[in-house]
């Protein structure tokens, strides 16, 4: 049996792969407006391939998380992707945020810590 830091650390990183796919989602479409040729030309994107790539990887390691824990304690913990995603638009992407929007990650952060301490 594996330790319960090893659940949250896998799980974690899965999440933290997860925001970093995200963040080369949203470089990989900057200027992307919804027509037909924009769509054909997603699938020539490098970086939404290699986004697509990190997302395909961060399954192995989710699953790994899963094999070990219970589901309603690691896709909690998951949701941390929720804080890393915000880190990674205000100090990467300079995205504006406002006090409810970390209001709300707080509250995130408290419900992950809750369900983190019940394990």
């Amino acid at each position: 049996m594996v330790s319960e830091y090893f659940i949250i650390g896998i799980t974690l990183l899965s999440a933290l792969i997860a925001s970093f796919a995200q963040y080369l989602f949203k470089r990989a479409v900057p200027k992307f407006h919804f027509n037909l040729k924009d769509i054909a030309g997603l699938f020539r994107n490098r970086l939404l391939v290699t986004a697509l790539a990190i997302y395909v990887a961060d399954l192995a390691v989710y699953l790994v998380a899963l094999h070990y824990g219970q589901l309603s304690f690691v896709y909690p913990v998951f949701a941390s992707s929720f804080i890393f995603t915000l880190l990674l638009s205000k100090f990467v992407l300079k995205e504006k945020t406002s006090a409810l929007r970390v209001l709300g990650i707080l509250m995130v952060f408290a419900g992950i810590v809750i369900v983190a301490l019940t394990y």
